[in-house]
């Protein structure tokens, strides 16, 4: 039995007001959806997230609600969802709703009020997002067990799971997300569901997609949630480049095939930034392109993977809409996430390599070449000792201000277009790239009139060659 007064005060103040208001003007407030479920789950010891976004079902219809507040915007109006403007919050109202069909597998196409909470409860997808709260008397409104299901660490379909998936067909990755984020287990039935439902699937947008893999992302093992998408037919919607993966065998240095070995990185890379889990996901996916036998030793080869690797990478985030500066971070993170490094780097090497993958990144490429290593399955203690000799010794170059970027150079563009009497374009650029690498050879250069002096050489070397 749960008891709802830990859930009571774990109700901001001006929520309740809220469903304290609507009550004053005769209507009825729960409290529903993902709030509720994090709330009881915080209470039964599930997991230590409390709610953060407070959405509020109704008996007042949107043009009710509008009258009742003063601030309202307008949101989803059409779906009977009307945002509420508090100090310093947001909190969504939507009027209990039934609906009809789904044609498109997202909208309904016509939505009906009704008074009942029961009847809005039962279009909700999962049993655990199925129970509401009742502020104002402290009571649970829960018709489909969802109590239970929470209690067991079970994510179950409200009613048919096949019509559930039908409706709205972003509901198959949904049960994906929520497996790793809550960590249940997907019901059997509504587990079979799945890969039947795919029709629907495949009319959700890719931004939608793209969001909830973003959540998945943050789980605290990913891996649960991508290994249902690839076991149940999802990626051979959305991914089919991860889905080659599964099939093609890693080398003698690994314990797992290409697949296994990517969710065991993706679940030992850090969570944060999302970018970095999503270099991890993505880190090997040029290997199947690439694979080859060795001519000597008869063992699986994947030379230039990270290359066609950051090329693929870009064609799948750019399918699904991630933005520019996302898709380039990936790139750069699945381009350079090989690092090899011994003793005998010299400084110079160090800031090569640092000027290659950029002081912005090197720290996330070190972070995913770590986990990469552990995701081999063996022991790697030699490996993992080189890593975090390489992060000493490119801690102590920054430490020395080693220029390693244009931007570090004591000259700029306007300097060298003042000194040496040329127009802003391409000229400038390439003696500023000229410059930085001739610094990151030799240090104590990257002074002014030193700058400049080889910036005189260098344009009359470009002269003479035409």
């Amino acid at each position: 039995m749960i008891d709802p007064r830990p859930i009571l005060a774990l109700v901001p103040r001006h929520v309740l007001e809220l469903c304290q208001r609507l009550a004053d003007h005769g209507f009825r407030g729960w409290l529903v959806g993902g709030s509720v479920r994090d709330a009881v789950a915080s209470q039964l010891g599930l997991r230590e997230k409390l709610p953060a976004d407070w959405d509020v079902a109704t008996s007042a219809t949107p043009e009710q609600v509008q009258s009742i507040f003063r601030r309202v915007v307008p949101t989803g109006i059409a779906h009977g969802t009307v945002t509420v403007l508090c100090p310093n919050d947001k909190i969504e109202v939507t009027t209990l709703r039934g609906e009809t069909t789904y044609s498109d597998g997202r909208h309904p196409d016509s939505i009906t009020f009704v008074r009942d909470i029961e009847a809005d409860l039962a279009r909700r997808d999962f049993t655990v997002n199925a129970i509401a709260f009742d502020p104002l008397d402290s009571t649970l409104i829960d018709p489909f067990a969802g109590l239970a299901d929470l209690a067991a660490r079970i994510l179950r379909a409200v009613g048919d799971p096949a019509l559930r998936f039908g409706e709205d067909g972003l509901r198959v990755l949904r049960a994906a997300r929520f497996a790793a984020t809550l960590e249940f287990d997907i019901e059997p039935v509504t587990l079979a569901a799945i890969r039947p439902s795919l029709g629907s699937y495949r009319k959700v947008s890719p931004e939608r997609i793209r969001d909830e893999w973003n959540k998945a992302l943050v789980a605290r093992a990913p891996s649960r949630a991508f290994r249902i998408m690839l076991e149940h037919g999802l990626l051979e919607v959305t991914a089919p480049e991860l889905v080659l993966m599964h099939d093609c065998t890693q080398n003698r240095h690994h314990a797992y095939d290409v697949w296994e070995h990517t969710l065991q990185v993706l679940d030992r890379t850090p969570a944060s930034p999302t970018d970095l889990r999503l270099a991890a996901l993505l880190h090997d996916i040029g290997k199947p392109a690439t694979r080859a036998i060795h001519p000597t030793t008869g063992d699986y080869t994947f030379y230039h993977h990270e290359q066609a690797g950051a090329k693929l990478s870009e064609i799948l985030l750019g399918r699904l809409r991630y933005p520019n500066e996302t898709r380039a971070r990936v790139m750069e993170l699945v381009r350079h996430h090989l690092v090899v490094y011994d003793t005998n780097w010299t400084d110079a090497a160090m800031r090569r390599w640092l000027k290659r993958v950029s002081v912005e990144l090197w720290r996330e490429i070190v972070a995913l070449a770590h986990a990469d290593v552990m995701g081999k399955g063996r022991d790697v203690p030699d490996e993992v000792e080189r890593l975090c000799q390489l992060t000493n010794h490119a801690e102590r170059i920054i430490a020395e201000g080693a220029a390693l970027a244009i931007r570090d150079l004591a000259i700029g563009g306007s300097d060298l277009i003042a000194g040496l009497g040329i127009t802003p374009g391409p000229l400038v650029g390439r003696l500023l790239r000229q410059l930085l690498d001739d610094v990151v050879e030799q240090p104590e250069n990257n002074q002014r009139e030193r700058l400049l002096d080889r910036a005189h050489e260098l344009l009359a070397s470009y002269q003479s060659d035409g």
